[in-house]
């Protein structure tokens, strides 16, 4: 082991030890925090032992392993880098209390990749347990460039150095390192995350550990090994598909194109035959998954990009589950006296399949440290009614299994162990709150018309046939977005036209006479085909997607438009054509549909009634092209979700930029003014899609601009239904329209004190 710029020397492993003995306790004598000292310490600890790297991972109360000092990684890795329970071979030293001593570490089973910290240079590593009393509390690492094992000596230096970091992590004389969390968690307090999911949850903490630690790495039978690899498998895409009966999840929104992607992930062939691959190679089932997992890994976060950080969370998600699923094991989830009738659950990080094992009648809230509002795992708590908070940075750390907690997710507040009056508080507004549900269900068949006579045409997003029987149960108008591509998503191979035909004549048949806007397929970005072949992009979310991708690939959109042509046979059908950029593709999609009814009349099949044909505008710079637009159009519709990430180049699923923009500022609202008013000139009517159409303040605006007529998930129809139902519209527009002139970067808290003076329920 030699350290960058020294030469090397012969060590024993007495003056080695009794070199760090001393140097030790030099350093816990002198001036500092725990911070400082924990520095000094891997400092001195890789000068003795020659090691280019040395690093202390302390183990945090739900089994994690934070990195907290290191010299020779990268140094903005510190307090950064957490390792999940058992994860690659810090975390395996850590949860089998066992030494690691590994020449070339990144070829084990087990090793997992982090670029942030730039280990990839170094190849050997040696791992010991920092230890007290049987007890892990973290684990001491030293790493060279050369590729060699360490030797006995080596092994025997750093284990008697890691007792004694144990005796003084256990004594407080690193402040920071521990104590101070077992003192917080005894106190009350308030931690600020980000809103996932609506709603105010009191309960009991339980802790989420869904990580198996794979203790048996060679097969000493690969047939056998290969058979429960197989069995396992099957049965981790058995227990996906049972989710699509799940009782919460039958409701149309995005997460029915949340859990379709993730079971697509499951269903992969190459991720199959890469698993095989390991066990043929003489690796254990578990050994298997584990290596393939850590391979993928590597790669998706070598990829900046907020849907390959998603997908990454799919791909862990996953393949816990199916190490779960080899082990045999029984989680707190599977057992539902296990549960307290309160759950408030808290994870580090957390899958939309994991939320989905835990029993939703004992579930209440949920907090994870990481995760955005258009995270997966969020998707699918609002689908299930769960009130969620993410970005509760420390959360883990500062809870106890069987803590009181309050997950106020209307605020983004999380309080541990609340006082009695907090309780009280809280109380009365979970009652206020089911009051308020009850008085939604009232409204279902009352029309949606302002007091002063302005009616609102309110509808539902859809992507599947179970989603149809919210149409009446919401009161909805009818579906203003069908996402068709759905239908191509669960299919191994491209749907022919006679399948997807049957589908969307089921879906005209369940809408009962209602209109249903047919979005045309909306692939790329974010949702990807794994029989079609795509390119890899830099930005998929602005690349060769959608319309772009229909137009290029004019077979593709051809069939489709086909379909929908014979499935309305008789029928009035509205196709709407997504992330069109240019008022000229209108022409070029026109023209493929016009030859599309012609084939089909000389063919003698029965054309619709009616067909209008639409766009989605989400790309800002057909704002400047709608005098062009609507001449081609019969209709448009705002994808509100897309259109304001791209107004303000901010990613809606990056949770560090998804919340730095506000809908309700000047500039969007001057855009959808502006488009309001443009469509209204042509006669040309206007629809809003997204999440802006579901919330009642920001729905409220929407009707002031102009908008008359908002598509929405299922449950958000009640709210905005009774906010319009108590809104004078002519006072709003006069307000929003003062405020836009004016440039008040406020709006929100204009509209909120609106809200209040004049009875609007918001």
């Amino acid at each position: 082991m030699q350290r960058r710029g020294d030469e090397p020397r012969a060590l024993t492993s007495e003056p080695a030890l009794r070199v760090i003995m001393r140097r030790l306790r030099e350093i816990m004598s002198q001036p500092g925090d725990g911070q400082e000292r924990l520095n000094k310490i891997v400092k001195q600890i890789a000068g003795v032992m020659v090691a280019e790297v040395c690093s202390i991972y302390l183990k945090r109360q739900d089994g994690s392993l934070e990195l907290f000092a290191s010299e020779g990684l990268n140094p903005d890795a510190v307090h950064v880098v957490r390792m999940k329970r058992g994860e690659g071979l810090v975390g395996r030293c850590a949860e089998l209390n066992i030494t690691v001593n590994e020449p070339e570490a990144s070829s084990h089973p087990s090793f997992s990749y982090r670029p942030e910290t730039g280990e990839e240079i170094y190849h050997s590593l040696l791992a010991v347990p920092i230890a007290r009393s049987g007890q892990v509390l973290g684990v001491l690492v030293v790493q060279n460039r050369t590729q060699k094992e360490y030797s006995d000596e080596d092994v025997e230096v750093l284990q008697a150095t890691a007792m004694v970091v144990a005796e003084h992590l256990v004594s407080g004389a690193v402040a920071g390192a521990g104590t101070a969390i077992e003192i917080e968690r005894s106190l009350s307090t308030v931690i600020q995350g980000e809103r996932m999911a609506e709603g105010i949850a009191l309960g009991h903490v339980v802790l989420h550990e869904p990580r198996i630690v794979v203790t048996h790495l060679m097969a000493e039978d690969p047939e056998a090994e290969l058979l429960r690899l197989e069995t396992a498998i099957a049965s981790l895409r058995a227990s996906l598909d049972e989710m699509f009966d799940h009782e919460h999840l039958s409701a149309a929104g995005e997460h029915r194109d949340v859990l379709e992607a993730y079971r697509m992930f499951a269903h992969d062939k190459g991720w199959e035959r890469r698993l095989r691959e390991a066990v043929d190679g003489g690796l254990t089932a578990e050994a298997a998954v584990e290596r393939v997992q850590n391979s993928i890994r590597a790669r998706m976060l070598r990829q900046n990009d907020a849907y390959w950080r998603e997908r990454q969370r799919d791909l862990d998600d996953l393949s816990d589950r199916l190490l779960r699923i080899l082990a045999g094991r029984i989680t707190s989830a599977d057992e539902p006296s296990a549960l307290p009738p309160d759950t408030i659950l808290v994870a580090r990080t957390m899958g939309p399949a994991e939320l989905l094992d835990y029993d939703r009648r004992r579930l209440r809230g949920l907090i994870v440290e990481d995760g955005s509002g258009q995270s997966h795992v969020a998707i699918v708590a609002k689908a299930l009614g769960i009130a969620a908070v993410g970005q509760a940075r420390g959360i883990v750390e500062r809870v106890s299994a069987g803590d009181a907690a309050i997950v106020d997710a209307m605020s983004g507040q999380v309080h541990l162990r609340p006082s009695s009056d907090v309780i009280a508080a809280y109380s009365d507004k979970v009652r206020f709150l089911a009051r308020r549900q009850r008085q939604y269900r009232a409204l279902r068949d009352v029309p949606a018309v302002t007091r002063d006579g302005v009616k609102v045409n309110l509808n539902i997003n859809a992507g599947l046939l179970v989603d149809m029987p919210h149409l009446k149960d919401a009161g909805a108008d009818g579906v203003g977005l069908f996402r068709t591509e759905l239908l191509f998503m669960l299919s191994n191979s491209l749907p022919k036209v006679e399948r997807q035909a049957d589908s969307y004549r089921a879906i005209l048949a369940r809408a009962d006479g209602r209109p249903v806007v047919f979005r045309t397929l909306d692939i790329g970005g974010d949702k990807v085909l794994h029989y079609l072949r795509q390119p890899k992009e830099e930005n998929p979310a602005m690349g060769w997607r959608a319309v772009r991708m229909g137009l290029d690939r004019p077979a593709l959109l051809r069939t489709q438009v086909r379909a929908l042509l014979r499935a309305a046979a008789g029928q009035e059908l509205r196709i709407m054509i997504p992330m069109v950029s240019s008022a000229a593709e209108m022409d070029a999609v026109h023209a493929l549909i016009s030859k599309e009814r012609e084939i089909l009349m000389q063919r003698g099949h029965e054309l619709p009634e009616k067909l209008l044909v639409g766009a989605m505008i989400e790309v800002p710079c057909l704002l400047f092209e709608l005098d062009e637009l609507m001449p081609r159009v019969d209709f448009v519709s705002v994808g509100s979700n897309d259109m304001m990430q791209f107004l303000f180049a901010a990613d809606r699923t990056n949770a560090r930029v998804g919340s730095r923009f506000d809908p309700l500022t000047p500039a969007p609202l001057r855009a959808l003014k502006m488009l309001a008013q443009t469509t209204q000139k042509h006669g040309v009517p206007l629809t809003l899609c997204g999440e802006m159409a579901g919330r009642p303040i920001e729905a409220m605006a929407l009707i002031a601009l102009g908008f008359r007529s908002l598509s929405m998930a299922p449950a958000s129809i009640g709210p905005v239904k009774s906010m319009i139902l108590s809104l004078d519209t002519t006072r709003v527009s006069k307000l929003v329209d003062e405020l836009v002139v004016a440039g008040v970067q406020n709006i929100r808290e204009h509209l909120d004190t609106f809200a209040k003076s004049e009875g609007v329920d918001v």
